[in-house]
């Protein structure tokens, strides 16, 4: 059994990560010491590593939970976990292609700002579109 701070580090998920997880019920509150000090098990650095490679991967926290759940359980229904990672990567897509416009709109509004102008060009679209 680890101290907070060593569960931490193993898992690489935050302390405060770890606290909010416990408070939510994400995952189970952890033994306490007699100091009442949490304790971690080897079990416990493993949810909380599943749970920071979910996050990392850019889902939900409740994805991660239910994929978390799922994980743990014991006729573990991978078409459910399909589902979840097809949703996800539609909405990774969606995103992507919501930045790719995002960088031709300012590619767009910043292209004249190389020209010296004492009114910048960019400035004045922004002015533009806010009806000034």
């Amino acid at each position: 059994m680890i101290a907070i701070g060593e569960a931490s580090r193993q898992s690489g998920a935050g302390i405060e990560t770890i606290r909010y997880y416990e408070r939510e019920g994400i995952v189970p509150k952890p033994a306490r010491a007699s100091n009442n000090r949490r304790l971690y098990s080897e079990h416990d650095v493993g949810r909380l590593r599943f749970l920071k490679r979910c996050r990392e991967l850019g889902f939900p926290l409740a994805n991660a939970r239910a994929l978390l759940d799922l994980s743990e359980d014991d006729g573990e229904d991978c078409q459910s976990v399909k589902e979840m990672a097809e949703l996800h990567i539609s909405n990774v897509r969606n995103k992507i292609e919501e930045l790719r416009r995002l960088e031709a709109a300012l590619d767009e509004l910043t292209a004249n700002c190389d020209s010296g102008n004492a009114s910048c060009p960019m400035l004045s679209q922004l002015r533009t579109a806010l009806g000034n």
